[in-house]
């Protein structure tokens, strides 16, 4: 009688790859995407690469400590999940001993990336750091206590517009707050159909999603946010006196859009259509940044 052969077991760098959501490049990118957004803008288009760089190494490590913060209080729900059950600390693959490890150094990286800005001379962008940090460590225990948890991580990806902002002007702007609340609500629009596609999984369980709250208006609610995001877009780029580039990419992101929600209307759309509308936003977000590249030149 013939065997299976066994699997080789991971090697423990991968899990904690995986730990970090690193093979899933997506979520870090569209946390990224805001920040770039602002110093791009802040700085009409030529930021500073070392700046640039401590940003994008930023994002990436905020990113990593809120995903091992998240598993670490979602340890016990998320195996009851379909789409967690194999997180690494849901399927017991590393302790919690290590993942709370893994998260402090993440969160010691921010830190020393964050004293790039200098809390001396730039003390407002230094406190947004810290200010951000409750956001990041608090965000998974809403999901208990709070109706529409989406609101308190768009909230945390907001942050990454006010502080890259204030790391080329020093200063919040009317520029800066047009562009905090189309990402508040771009966030809150993506976030809540992706929410959407664990709806029966967190009903079951009791973990409150904006996914829930909203019901049977969970896809005019996304909408709403996304064209929110589209008409606040508009208003910034109007007030900087963005070129046409900017105007033919809010465009094509609008008409995507709209294309999001009406694949969202049907009652019971493919469960695979969730995950496709939240890597397709990824895009939308580097096409408005490109555009809004070239909008300042």
């Amino acid at each position: 009688m013939l065997t299976q052969p066994q699997r080789k077991p991971e090697p423990t760098w991968l899990t904690v790859v995986r730990l970090l959501r690193w093979d899933k490049p997506s979520g870090r990118l569209i946390l990224m995407l805001p920040a770039l957004w602002a110093v791009f803008l802040a700085a009409n288009g030529t930021p500073p690469i070392p700046l640039v760089s401590v940003i994008v190494l930023g994002s990436l490590a905020t990113s990593a400590a809120g995903c091992v913060i998240n598993d670490l209080w979602d340890r016990d729900i998320d195996p009851r999940v379909a789409r967690t059950r194999d997180r690494p600390l849901a399927a017991r693959a590393l302790s919690i001993k290590t993942g709370i490890v893994v998260a402090l150094v993440a969160l010691i990286c921010a830190l020393g990336l964050a004293i790039y800005l200098n809390p001396v001379t730039n003390p407002l962008s230094f406190g947004l750091c810290v200010a951000a940090v409750p956001f990041i460590v608090f965000y998974p225990l809403s999901k208990r206590v709070f109706p529409v948890p989406q609101l308190v991580m768009a909230l945390a990806w907001g942050f990454a517009v006010l502080i890259s902002w204030t790391a080329v002007t020093r200063t919040l702007e009317p520029s800066t707050w047009l562009l905090w609340g189309a990402t508040v609500l771009w966030s809150l629009g993506f976030d809540t159909v992706y929410a959407m596609a664990d709806r029966e999984d967190d009903r079951r369980i009791g973990v409150r999603s904006s996914a829930l709250f909203f019901g049977s208006a969970a896809a005019h609610v996304v909408g709403l946010c996304f064209a929110g995001t589209a008409l606040l877009l508009a208003v910034l780029g109007i007030g900087m006196g963005l070129g046409i580039a900017f105007w033919l990419v809010l465009g094509i992101a609008g008409l995507a859009w709209v294309w999001h929600y009406i694949q969202l209307r049907p009652k019971k759309p493919h469960p695979s259509l969730y995950g496709q509308i939240f890597r397709q936003n990824v895009w939308i977000g580097f096409v408005l940044l490109f555009g809004m590249v070239l909008g300042t030149l």
